[in-house]
């Protein structure tokens, strides 16, 4: 169902893509947008080893396209170090693709921001966090992403890399 990567000695393990997934702190989700256009937007998250989740406006261009097509991709860049003298770039990414969908029980979305908080405010205070997330829960809308497919790739010179450490 999903392409299987041509280049085998580039690709990262589930671990590894796990590690960039956790580590990102945005990416681009990628949707089906109006008239056949694809729609993909930067945007922050949080993986917790099963799914994905990202907060949104309660209407807008990406609900509509989600509740017209809920497959979609989300791409994290880990790394992506320019070589201007081997015209190349040192680069790690992962591509999630699944199907998201929007939470409509206050438990779940309530579970959900409050892993986003946590990413984004570690050292927050839990009352602190409450705050933030009662001051915003009103216009507030968390969305889930369910992965089918995870794969990751690096330039094949960080591959080399790890070979000479072990």
């Amino acid at each position: 169902m999903f392409r299987e990567m041509r280049r085998k000695k580039q690709i990262l393990s589930r671990k590894e893509c796990d590690t960039v997934l956790y580590r990102g702190t945005s990416g681009v989700l990628a949707l089906a947008g109006d008239d056949g256009y694809p729609y993909a937007l930067p945007i922050s998250y949080v993986y917790d080893g099963q799914r994905l989740y990202f907060h949104s406006a309660k209407s807008g261009h990406k609900l509509d396209a989600i509740r017209s097509n809920p497959k979609v991709s989300f791409c994290v860049i880990d790394q992506d170090q320019i070589m201007a003298k081997e015209y190349t770039t040192y680069f790690r990414s992962v591509i999630v693709f699944g199907t998201i969908r929007i939470l409509e029980e206050d438990d779940q979305k309530r579970a959900a921001i409050e892993k986003l908080a946590i990413k984004y405010a570690p050292n927050d205070t839990a009352q602190n966090r409450q705050k933030a997330i009662d001051r915003e829960w009103s216009p507030l809308c968390m969305l889930e992403m369910t992965p089918d497919h995870i794969s990751g790739k690096e330039a094949i010179e960080l591959v080399r890399e790890k070979e000479q450490k072990n």
